[in-house]
């Protein structure tokens, strides 16, 4: 099984325009697809590769190259981890911000609904919260909230309630139980993309990957050299919104601040108007990518 099909691989290596001298920063390092072409236009130049996932790590091992260097962290302490190797700027960060094809195929990882397995859905194995720990403490409202903002479940209060109700007789141990207990919330026809939809949330949920995306993006403001390029691909609205908002008004939230002179205070400007989306051939051979959006900015 090959670990992760990239998406978009030529366009968003092509986005960062690199210069083989350069320094470069995949902070989703997954099966190493975009790494290994980023090494590959390097001479002198040095990619630093991102994941907090061991698989990810095993995989690393075969990208031998003498200007690769695999960080053992989460992206959200890019800075530090940079300041460690003694590479203060870069030149360029890519960040593909999908579950690799490998975590959802391997069933003990917990993230897909196609298999029985445990409710894991970890990509730190090392962390402590998993999606079963979620489902049988979190408060009812809690849960309301976290579907229906996460997931964009249309029914996000009766599911909340009827997790509540079921885990009070019953241990959430594995998918097929969870799946059982929430059956008769699914809608007819829509089974599968509703249980997708609690899937992302739970695992958006587990590994606080709203957060440590903003926390990321902050970083690259200070981390990238002006002229320096970030390449972001996302997968779902939540995830677009804040890259789109941060590329546009260098914050999340709000209108973008202006100096004295009504010139705008931000540190990146959008290279495309609008985002990149897969070709026909790749929505074609990589059903994954279809929901691709590939964002590019450029530092100021």
């Amino acid at each position: 099984m090959a670990y992760h099909q990239p998406v978009m691989l030529q366009e968003s290596v092509d986005a960062l325009a690199i210069k083989p001298a350069g320094i470069y920063v995949d902070v989703t390092f997954g099966g190493g697809g975009h790494s290994a072409l980023i090494a590959s236009k390097l001479t002198t130049g040095k990619l630093f590769g991102f994941d907090q996932d061991p698989d990810a790590e095993k995989e690393a091992e075969k990208l031998a190259s003498p200007v690769f260097t695999f960080v053992k962290a989460n992206f959200r302490y890019l800075k530090k981890y940079l300041r460690l190797y003694g590479a203060k700027q870069a030149d360029g960060i890519l960040a593909d911000l999908g579950v690799s094809s490998y975590q959802f195929d391997t069933s003990e990882r917990g993230f897909s609904t196609r298999f029985d397995g445990p409710l894991d859905m970890r990509m730190d194995k090392e962390a402590d919260k998993t999606a079963k720990d979620i489902l049988m403490t979190y408060a009812e409202e809690d849960l309301h909230k976290l579907f229906g903002i996460y997931g964009e479940v249309k029914n996000a209060r009766t599911l909340a309630r009827t997790v509540v109700l079921k885990r009070a007789s019953q241990e959430l141990e594995t998918i097929g139980q969870f799946k059982e207990v929430i059956a008769s919330c699914l809608p007819k026809g829509k089974e599968n993309k509703y249980l997708a939809q609690v899937f992302q949330a739970l695992r958006m949920e587990v590994n606080d990957e709203l957060k440590a995306l903003e926390e990321m993006l902050l970083q690259t403001a200070e981390v990238l050299k002006p002229g320096g390029r970030l390449v972001v691909i996302s997968y779902h609205s939540l995830e677009d919104r804040l890259v789109k908002n941060f590329i546009r008004q260098g914050k999340f939230f709000g209108e973008v601040e202006k100096d004295l002179y009504g010139n705008e205070i931000k540190p990146f400007a959008s290279v495309y108007r609008k985002p990149l989306t897969p070709s026909a051939l790749e929505l074609q051979e990589n059903n994954r990518s279809r929901s691709a959006k590939l964002r590019v900015a450029e530092k100021l």
